[in-house]
């Protein structure tokens, strides 16, 4: 059966409320992974959700030419689809250092320990996403190993970045904040769910029946 923009457009308010109730658990485990990896506490925003056509996604998070750094997932199991886990450029560097435990301002370029300290960072914390998926929809969901995409802004929802054969028209979009309370500083980032068709259409069943 085939979603259009008509049908996510029809989710009444409360059925969108479960979507973000889904988003802040995910938010919330996020948060509880990334202080037990930074050795920090990590407070977070009530997280914004939006369900957009896959073309209108790359305003949302920068201008056009504005680089970013992207954690790709493969969303495996009872649902099938991409995820990716968005954030700025001067954001991701610092992301990095909170990591590998370094100074601010410290790392000044993403060499190998910094990718993979990334990739580690988006691998936990979209597993964190899907595992509150995995709950409200009962379903088993697994991460594949992480890649990172590191591009313009205007480039990291493109076939070359999501790959040819990908599907999806339409994606979550979880906007959140991190405040890290010890050293007084916010990082920014989004958190996409692409699912493929039939995952869509199974993920908005799941919500209309919420």
């Amino acid at each position: 059966m085939t979603t259009t923009l008509d049908d996510l457009r029809t989710l009444t308010p409360l059925q969108l409320d479960a979507l973000r109730e889904v988003a802040n658990m995910g938010a919330g485990h996020a948060a509880t992974a990334l202080s037990q990896m930074t050795g920090g506490t990590i407070m977070i925003s009530v997280p914004r959700l939006n369900i957009t056509h896959l073309d209108e996604v790359p305003p949302q998070f920068g201008a056009a030419e504005e680089p970013v750094a992207a954690v790709l997932l493969d969303m495996l199991g009872d649902l099938t689809g991409r995820t990716l886990l968005v954030f700025p450029k001067p954001t991701v560097m610092r992301m990095a250092e909170l990591m590998l435990r370094r100074p601010a301002g410290s790392s000044v370029a993403l060499g190998e320990l910094e990718r993979s300290a990334i990739k580690e960072a988006g691998n936990i914390l979209s597993g964190a996403y899907l595992n509150a998926l995995s709950d409200f929809m009962g379903m088993v969901l697994l991460p594949s190993p992480p890649t990172l995409i590191v591009d313009r802004s205007s480039a990291i929802c493109t076939p070359a970045c999501l790959g040819e054969n990908f599907t999806s028209e339409y994606v979550f979009v979880v906007e959140t904040e991190f405040f890290m309370e010890d050293i007084a500083e916010r990082l920014h980032g989004f958190f996409f769910l692409l699912p493929d068709p039939a995952s869509l259409h199974a993920i908005l069943r799941a919500v209309r029946l919420a």
